[in-house]
């Protein structure tokens, strides 16, 4: 026979052990995270520190500024005669805005569409759009360059709206993830809504939008950030300054001729650009937890 004693020391032992490799894991993971989360802030705390930084030359001794000042914040906003920053972001945010609600109704119509209705054609665009999106959108700067171009919207205020066409126009084809979305509400619902009298506009208003409140605001702000961060169908459409992004005008403020007194500066301009983000992120995470909990409660 087995002596009690023993096994309820061995058992004692064993649930030490289990213990002491849960708490090592625990601080292996700790480290890991800590180290990766240090790794992951240490550009971001340096571009803001930089933001302040007295010195403008690209080159110093130094990892971080020495001595502060808020006169960048000041000039960017101030000497607009070499580059005129606050145009740029007012630019770069007219765009976003009218991309982020015209792609978000392009979107959700034709997920809509390929979700609730049937007809003819439905699966042939679904594939033809699955294959095009394989397909980077780089390839066709140049084609949408000259089409472009052709219609006289590549020079003076058309710009603006050659952009906003550019970056909504084909948002309607990346409607996947809202359809998979759209295809776990039940049709039960939109059959109810039709046998009391409700048009197909109305199922789309009233019952599949409020229910995709979650998917609506990633969309929209996927839809934001596309115009808001691009850099290349921006710089093959815009010539001028006067129609310059927040990404080109960064990207300008690097360039050879302004980097020695500019570069304070763009660490300026790249913390005020986060700021429209970071605001988004903030607002939408508020409506994306209501719908959330609205979802769980019914």
């Amino acid at each position: 026979m087995s002596n009690p004693t023993s096994d309820t020391t061995i058992a004692k032992k064993a649930k030490g052990n289990s213990y002491k490799r849960r708490i090592a894991g625990d601080v292996v993971a700790y480290i890991f995270l800590t180290v990766m989360a240090v790794i992951w802030l240490m550009p971001i705390v340096w571009v803001f520190l930089e933001s302040f930084n007295k010195n403008t030359q690209p080159y110093q001794s130094t990892f971080f500024p020495t001595k502060y000042t808020f006169h960048n914040y000041v000039q960017l906003f101030t000497e607009t005669d070499v580059m005129n920053f606050p145009r740029m972001f007012l630019n770069t945010l007219v765009i976003a805005i009218f991309v982020c609600i015209i792609s978000l109704f392009f979107v959700l119509s034709v997920s809509f569409c390929m979700s609730r209705l049937r007809f003819r054609g439905r699966k042939t665009f679904m594939n033809i759009a699955l294959i095009l999106g394989m397909f980077p959108s780089i390839m066709a700067v140049i084609a949408v360059y000259f089409i472009l171009k052709a219609f006289g919207l590549t020079e003076g205020g058309f710009v603006i709206i050659a952009l906003i066409l550019v970056y909504s126009a084909g948002s309607g084809a990346g409607f996947y993830v809202m359809k998979g979305y759209m295809d776990t509400i039940p049709m039960s619902l939109d059959e109810a809504a039709y046998l009391d009298g409700c048009t197909k506009w109305q199922v789309f208003t009233k019952i599949i939008i409020p229910i995709c409140k979650p998917m609506i605001v990633y969309q929209a702000i996927i839809g934001f950030l596309t115009p808001w961060l691009d850099f290349v169908m921006a710089k093959a459409i815009a010539r001028t300054q006067d129609n310059f992004t927040v990404a080109l005008g960064l990207w300008q403020m690097l360039q050879k001729e302004y980097i020695n007194q500019w570069y304070a500066r763009f660490a300026a301009g790249a913390v005020c650009v986060s700021i429209p983000i970071a605001i988004l992120f903030i607002v939408m995470q508020r409506f994306y937890q209501e719908s959330m909990s609205g979802a769980v409660k019914g």
